[in-house]
């Protein structure tokens, strides 16, 4: 058992250029900018990651070319998010982010990847980062992070595959998720080809409503059993499948704010700032004002006008106004004109979406259960009080 500090471990330390990569234009990118929005839960999703052109990538890595097992690290913005280059991943560091190349002499790449993942080394990069208005960490500091006891290389491996195991499987029920949901825009898009907008709108067609936020003043309306979703939830979510919310509201809540409570499978799409990220909340739940809520009348039409409203986002965001952040208003929004099958074209596209959705859905489902499995062996298998053998076996059992 060794202790050190973080630059002991890497072989490589680099900053970012800090400055935002240029966007490709369509069809010129090449590469993806990581920035710290594409980093959460420990790995890195590149579904809304910027694409680069050729000249930009080799700019921006100019002192280092990323490669699997390298790990990026956020430094503001916030501090201490980590996630894991993949195979495969051709990627860039956008602002706020720093790259780690572990050393292979001394250090495992997946197990410093779940050490900065760690409760400890999380807390240690807070309580280093300062800055009254957005904290941030330095890069002497990330580089002299103290780093606890950390085991032999050996068991640095065996914790990385064990933990690795899990993170491979989550990965593969987000590749199942994304394929299904691309499936179900393309029978859409079929269903959807060569019929003309008519006299029905989103607003004639459904139920379309809004969400609010309780006093933040009393407590009694908050920390109670009713799931309230906001923006941030939902823009961190791989798949547009809800099970839950980071804060929720009391009974006494939900009466004082300008939101009801919407059942499960209600259509939220975020309205203001980011427009047009989506939420099926899997349970009932309220919604700030940050929302347009879509009550459609029936399940058939649910599918029809999630996948509607999702290829019409650019259009949207066209009709949305603001001087401090863009906001698509519900008035705007109920008069935008649909297209609509006939009543069959309606029932079949229903079937086969329904199925793509509840495949994507189950695929999230079983991602929850192995994160919160992946972070509760985390910590015990860096502290010791949990052997490797065992949690291999839990892991096994798991997956």
């Amino acid at each position: 058992m060794t202790k050190r500090i973080l630059e002991g471990l890497c072989e490589l330390i680099v900053d970012c250029k800090n400055r935002t990569p240029p966007e490709a234009s369509q069809g010129e990118g090449i590469a993806f900018a990581i920035g710290t929005p594409h980093i959460v839960d420990g790995r890195i999703r590149l579904q809304d990651a910027k694409r680069v052109t050729q000249e930009t990538f080799e700019t921006w890595t100019a002192r280092a070319v990323p490669r699997a097992g390298d790990i990026v690290l956020t430094r503001e913005a916030p501090v201490g998010r980590v996630g894991r280059v993949e195979e495969g991943m051709k990627v860039c560091l956008g602002q706020r982010t720093m790259l780690l190349r572990a050393d292979a002499a001394v250090a495992d790449s997946r197990f410093l990847h779940y050490l900065l993942l760690s409760d400890e080394v999380q807390a240690t990069l807070h309580a280093h980062a300062s800055g009254s208005t957005v904290p941030h960490l330095r890069v002497a500091q990330v580089r002299t992070l103290p780093i606890p006891v950390i085991p032999s290389l050996d068991v640095q491996k065996q914790i990385g595959t064990v933990l690795g195991g899990l993170d491979d499987k989550i990965a593969a029920n987000e590749r199942v998720a994304e394929k299904s949901l691309e499936l179900a825009d393309v029978q859409f898009n079929r269903a959807a080809q060569g019929l003309d907008f008519g006299a029905e709108t989103f607003g004639s067609v459904a139920a379309v409503v809004g969400g609010g936020t309780p006093s933040t003043k009393a407590e009694d309306y908050w920390s109670g059993g009713i799931a309230w979703a906001t923006p941030s939830d939902v823009t961190a979510l791989s798949s547009p499948y809800l099970f839950e919310t980071s804060r929720t509201i009391t009974a006494a809540g939900l009466d004082n704010c300008a939101s009801q409570l919407y059942p499960a499978h209600s259509i939220f799409m975020t309205s203001r700032a980011t427009i047009g990220a989506f939420a099926l909340p899997q349970i009932p739940a309220a919604a700030n004002q940050g929302f347009i809520v879509v009550l459609p009348p029936s399940s058939e039409m649910r599918w029809w006008l999630l996948h509607e409203m999702r290829s019409r986002v650019d259009e949207m965001i066209s009709l949305a106004n603001g001087s401090t952040f863009l906001e698509l208003s519900r008035k705007n929004f109920k008069a935008m004109p649909i297209r609509l099958p006939s009543g069959e074209g309606l029932v079949e596209f229903a079937r086969i979406a329904d199925s793509l959705h509840q495949r994507a859905a189950q695929a999230s489902a079983e991602n929850r259960a192995l994160v919160a499995l992946r972070d509760t062996l985390l910590p015990q298998l860096m502290s010791g009080k949990l052997r490797v053998r065992d949690a291999e076996q839990i892991v096994e059992d798991a997956v």
